[in-house]
């Protein structure tokens, strides 16, 4: 199938963009035309995670893109990071998934939290793609308040023994690396890298998604394993080391759901001029330009949001509470178009000849995961009252 994709930019929002960050994201649009359009519905209606992607993921700098060069990163500011992960969720939100979990979830916090001995010896395989990683924080028992995680570890002398499990884990199928939080006898939270092969550690997948079908996800169960203590984070301890993770990650995510609003977008208005009905196109009924119109209003919303949480992180300046704002407004604002593209399409929206429904299915889990809307609406409330509703 022809990707005809054209990117609407209502405010000429390319005009705050330097010349290196749209080379960025044009290198990226161009991949992604060419390698993801043509074979993601069949993925998506196979539930097969395309992995030979993971090679050409790497070669356009997706794995780790702001990070330094000199553990293999792209050394990109973090506009950039965005406009990557912007382009690869319009092609589909598990593509993204993967290459937001590889650069914010675990190139990230090895890179932040991590001894010298552990980038040098993770971080330039994880550029190339040659390890693929995955994060381990979410429980069966504990999603919204991680705090309360069972997974735990003892100490044995030169290693420490982990058990526990972790669930809703994105690359945990194929991952050869795992980050994993898990608790200490003190009871406080630590990050352990986990390599495949370790006895006792296992991935089993998850089947039956309606969700992300295009993206492989599973469990992490640890049963006794042998951790070696050179494997546990040294620069960090308690739950700001995986929610420094999630802020990097939501901020990808809420560039990621503006892609995928604007392929809908895209493919909507391309279709209300084409479909005739009552002897005109839909376009020139009233009810559809309202829809349209009301698309690319919240679309340019979204941008500017995007940009403008991008120059405040490349400025070290981005709050938490900024990211999770940015993150809940677009997902729910990707959705609501998915959702009204769907209704232009009429019965070919349900199809895999559209985008659309793939799309409308892959948000449902981007509104939940990372933090969920109603969660995010709290971080917000909690943010402007000063009262936190969580206590």
């Amino acid at each position: 199938m022809t990707d005809r994709f054209t990117a609407p930019d209502y405010y000429w929002i390319d005009e705050l963009l330097t010349e290196e960050q749209k080379l960025v994201r044009n290198s990226v649009r161009e991949w992604v035309k060419k390698e993801i359009s043509p074979i993601i519905e069949q993925a998506a209606q196979k539930a097969e995670f395309p992995k030979h992607l993971i090679k050409g993921l790497a070669h356009i700098g997706a794995f780790g893109p702001y990070l330094p060069q000199q553990y293999g990163g792209g050394g990109l500011d973090q506009v950039s990071y965005g406009l990557i992960m912007q382009e690869l969720e319009r092609g589909d939100s598990g593509i993204r998934s993967t290459a937001s979990v590889q650069s914010s979830l675990v190139m990230y916090p090895i890179y932040t939290y991590g001894s010298e001995g552990q980038r040098k010896k993770y971080l330039p395989k994880l550029a190339t793609g040659e390890w693929m990683g995955c994060f381990g924080l979410t429980e069966p028992d504990f999603g919204s308040n991680p705090s309360g995680m069972l997974s735990n570890f003892k100490d044995k002398g030169d290693h420490v023994i982990l058990n526990g499990s972790k669930m809703w884990i994105s690359n945990a199928p194929f991952a050869d690396v795992a980050v994993v939080w898990a608790k200490d006898e003190k009871g406080e939270i630590n990050g352990l890298i986990l390599e495949r092969g370790m006895k006792g550690f296992t991935t089993p997948e998850t089947h039956g998604k309606w969700s992300l079908r295009a993206s492989a996800t599973g469990e992490l169960v640890f049963d006794n394993v042998k951790v070696p203590k050179e494997n546990i984070f040294p620069n960090v301890k308690g739950l700001k080391g995986p929610l420094g993770c999630l802020n990097s990650a939501r901020y990808g995510i809420s560039w990621g759901a503006v892609g995928a609003a604007m392929d809908c977008y895209d493919s909507a208005l391309r279709y209300s001029k084409e479909r005739i009905q009552f002897g005109k196109p839909i376009g020139a009924f009233q009810l559809t330009q309202k829809k349209l119109a009301e698309m690319i209003t919240e679309i340019t919303k979204a941008q500017l949001l995007c940009w403008r949480l991008g120059v405040l992180k490349n400025e070290n300046r981005a709050t938490p509470a900024q990211i999770s704002l940015a993150k809940r407004n677009n997902v729910n604002m990707a959705l609501e178009i998915a959702r009204e593209a769907r209704q232009i399409h009429g019965g070919m929206g349900i199809t895999g000849e559209y985008p659309i429904m793939r799309h409308m299915m892959n948000l449902e889990s981007v509104i939940t995961y990372e933090g969920t809307h109603d969660i995010h609406l709290l971080i917000t409330g909690m943010d402007v009252t000063g009262i936190s509703a969580f206590e």
